[in-house]
């Protein structure tokens, strides 16, 4: 394995000084006052790409020789190493194609174009970034091109460490150390570098990595002590939805007994609108996994200082109202039902009983059928106290109604909402 030390990560730092932001760390008051600990943000969403991908990918293309070059570069993304790719391609003056998932996101593909130039072919293809990535390969094969992989080159390690030497130095200028690094999941490469230049340097900073719950690539392999590829993953935290992780980074993550935090999706979504509402930040998923992993450490963290490693923000608007629903379904403030409704006259206001003063309906919808006695309503109720809905189930159980609470029905949700 390519050795890392500090004089390569010095080096990879000076060569990009004037074309890769060296990113502020901010201290942030609500999260540090909320877990009783020392929280600072390093913001790498704050990068040219809004991701810390540009880090790697000029390292590495940098890299390239002379021949390397005047062949087409080829990679695969999910969206923020693209776009990586294509400054430091356009910069470079080399041509390059890029296979996304048909499910990126709109925004990360429309960026991606805002730093084309001329020098780029993005080819939308399959449903997941494996498939992505296993059309890119063939396209290496098929036309000679020079493949630069998102995650598994040792030459990423060295403009990983980059982060931690940043993070190092800020510190120090306020006499302080970094006691816990949480870092959202990169294929295990961001990891590894932070890993190793804490190594290097001999600190005793505790790196823990943070995942999402359906996309648990690390957390599953180091369980099974096997790098394991998973058979299917949740796209929602699409920065990191993964099946499986580097080879390198996993067993760099094994030989230090990596500490991995699952993130629900849902919660993250909560995460994301609470930088919405008190800091007037648009996070996307990944973004917001390294501040959600708090949420299972607050005993870990505590009179601690910790550095959050902000990834990226290229989020894509639409998915705003996915957001909403899903951290209201996962804060249980909001639940969804089919009721089987009498068809007589003040059906509907017989219901209205079993509702509370601060319970609104958000969604009805009802069509009266012909020669029936009943027929199912879909209804959407919000409240603001989530006990509400255990005193709406007992006024409906009173009343008579027939009803399926399918909230958690992901078939009947996902049809529906």
């Amino acid at each position: 394995m390519r050795e890392i030390t500090l004089e390569k990560i010095l080096k990879a730092k000076h060569d990009f000084w004037d074309f890769v932001k060296e990113t502020p760390l901010e201290y942030c008051p609500r999260l540090s006052k909320l877990y009783n600990a020392d929280i600072y943000l390093k913001r790498e969403d704050l990068q040219p790409v809004r991701s810390y991908k540009i880090r790697w990918a000029f390292n590495v293309i940098n890299s390239l020789s002379e021949k390397e070059r005047k062949a087409w570069v080829v990679c695969a993304s999910a969206g923020n190493h693209a776009q990586g790719v294509a400054i430091t391609c356009n910069k470079l003056k080399i041509k390059w194609v890029v296979f996304m998932p048909v499910t990126t996101p709109s925004q990360k593909v429309y960026k991606t174009k805002q730093f084309w130039g001329n020098f780029i072919e993005i080819k939308l293809v399959w449903d997941s970034f494996d498939e992505a990535l296993k059309a890119s390969k063939d396209y290496e094969k098929e036309h000679g091109a020079t493949f630069v992989h998102p995650f598994d080159d040792e030459r990423i390690m060295e403009w990983q460490a980059t982060i931690w030497l940043e993070i190092h130095t800020e510190l120090e200028k306020n006499w302080k150390e970094a006691d816990i690094i949480v870092c959202p999941i990169w294929w295990g490469w961001v990891i590894s570098g932070l890993i190793s230049v804490t190594k290097e340097l001999g600190k005793k900073t505790k790196i823990i990595w943070a995942e999402s719950t359906w996309a648990a690539s690390m957390k599953t392999s180091l369980e099974k002590w096997k790098n394991t590829t998973l058979d299917t993953v949740e796209t929602f935290v699409d920065g990191t939805a993964v099946k499986r992780v580097g080879e390198i980074g996993f067993k760099i993550a094994k030989d230090y007994a990596l500490e991995v935090i699952s993130c629900p999706e849902n919660r993250v979504c909560s995460t994301i609108l609470d930088y919405l509402k008190e800091e007037w930040i648009v996070v996307e998923p990944a973004w917001a996994l390294s501040t959600d992993a708090l949420k299972d450490l607050k005993d870990v963290v505590k009179w601690k200082t910790v550095v959050l490693i902000i990834s990226g923000w290229n989020f894509d608007f639409e998915r705003l109202p996915e957001t909403k629903e899903r951290s209201m379904k996962y804060e249980g403030l909001k639940r969804y039902f089919l009721i089987s409704f009498p068809q007589r006259p003040w059906a509907l206001k017989d219901f209205l009983q079993c509702l509370w003063d601060k319970d609104d309906i958000e969604r009805f919808e009802y069509l009266k059928k012909s020669a029936k006695d009943t027929a199912p309503v879909f209804i959407g109720i919000k409240t603001d106290d989530k006990n509400n809905f255990k005193m709406i189930e007992e006024k409906m159980n009173n009343l008579g109604f027939k009803y399926r609470d399918i909230t958690d029905d992901d078939l009947y949700f996902e049809l529906l909402i």
